[in-house]
């Protein structure tokens, strides 16, 4: 895999050097790039592409994000009021909550966004509260169990997303009773998927329900493409998926009487491979077994290592040539907290920079202050220029909220 010494002409060691380290970069070009590429792959239907905000929220990159041409999916009303400073309007944000309380759903009705119902309560609610006055979505939850990793694989029998679409009757009952203005339906099958395959059980299951309701204005295929972690892994083909996935959503359009939307909720896809987590080398050394590199982070900036055994590239930007070792990268928290395990790189010596490729999603957004560590800084490399995006964490943040009191 390929080690990138600079990022649009800018050295990353220069952005270690004026921003310090640990340091999210991430590349603005490479987020546009894929988004260009699912305009392209989709350019039969007509698509809109609801960014999964969850994977990197930093407000310029959202902006960024707006300004390609992509709109949002928002799990939280946080998310959502982040959407609406950068730029998009409430009907370009698709709230999709995981049982939340119904005063939160309320504030979403009431900004103005779409809200996506996953449980027969909330539906019966929504419909008892706004009758048919509320366009509404409903997540069906389609029995596929697909994706790379089983935390992540959120459409299986036994997840907790979504409404079974073996209750589909129930949910036509309710759509009755109070006459809910049903306007789309989704499906979300997990992350990491590869082929067209999987995208088209899910999209099967959205054409069959589908058909009970008649007032439909988009179908919603979820997101979870996959990019390549590893230099053994492969990635989406995106531009077969979108021919094969156009085609099918096409031949549905036409037993469905006219033509809808397709909606896709990437968010991996989008700024995973844009992303670049610089660390420093604090100590070297080895024991009877292993040679352990020491750095100045860890599962509190970048936690998917540990908590999905993920993989995430890693080379020596200090030294990209002569004879390498194995080593295992390590952090400071004070857990087992291993970065990478058993790596060739080429020699490290203290002080050296390494770099986490891989690393725009889910790696700020988990970010933590476990063992009071101060989270890093970002910056967001734009038209051959870095910009600092998000300030580096000081001691006062940790205390920012918390009220002392003499004991």
């Amino acid at each position: 895999m390929q080690q990138p010494s600079h990022i649009q002409g800018i050295a990353l060691e220069t952005l270690a050097q004026d921003f310090g380290t640990p340091l999210y970069v991430y590349d603005g070009e490479k987020i546009v790039q894929q988004i260009q590429s699912l305009q392209t792959a989709f350019a039969a239907v007509p698509l809109r592409i609801k960014y999964a905000t969850k994977a990197l929220s930093s407000l310029s990159v959202l902006r960024l994000i707006r300004k390609a041409g992509a709109e949002l999916d928002a799990v939280s009303l946080g998310e959502i009021k982040l959407g609406l400073l950068a730029g998009c309007t409430a009907s370009e944000i698709m709230y999709t909550p995981s049982g939340v309380g119904f005063d939160e759903i309320q504030e979403a009705v009431q900004i103005g966004v779409m809200i996506n119902v996953d449980s027969l309560p909330l539906l019966e609610k929504i419909g008892h509260t706004y009758g048919s006055t509320l366009p509404i979505c409903i997540r069906l939850n389609p029995h596929i169990l697909a994706g790379g990793n089983l935390k992540i694989s959120v459409g299986h029998k036994e997840s907790k997303f979504g409404i079974s679409i073996e209750q589909l009757p129930e949910i036509l009952e309710l759509v009755q009773r109070y006459q809910i203005s049903v306007t789309g339906l989704h499906v979300h099958t997990g992350s990491d998927i590869y082929d067209a395959e999987v995208f088209l059980k899910g999209g099967n299951v959205l054409f069959e329900a589908a058909m009970q309701f008649p007032d439909l204005r988009f179908l919603d295929f979820g997101g979870g493409f996959k990019v390549a972690y590893s230099p053994e892994d492969s990635a989406t083909d995106i531009a077969q998926l979108g021919k094969e996935v156009s085609a099918a959503f096409q031949t549905f359009c036409e037993k469905y009487g006219r033509q809808l939307e397709l909606w896709i909720e990437p968010g991996k896809y989008l700024v995973s491979e844009a992303g670049y987590f610089i660390v420093k080398a604090t100590v070297v050394k080895e024991s009877p077994t292993l040679h352990f590199v020491g750095v100045d982070s860890g599962l509190n900036h970048l936690i998917r290592p540990m908590m999905y055994d993920a993989y995430h590239d890693i080379y020596n930007l200090s030294n990209q040539e002569g004879a390498t070792a194995s080593y295992t990268v390590v952090g400071y928290i004070c857990e087992t907290d291993t970065l990478a395990s058993q790596r060739q790189l080429h020699v490290v010596k203290e002080g050296d920079l390494l770099v986490l490729k891989n690393a725009g999603a889910y790696g700020f957004t988990m970010s933590s202050n476990y063992n009071a560590r101060l989270r890093p800084a970002e910056v967001l490399v734009w038209e051959g220029k870095a910009h600092l995006i998000r300030k580096r964490e000081q001691f006062e943040d940790l205390l920012r909220n918390q009220v002392s009191i003499d004991l």
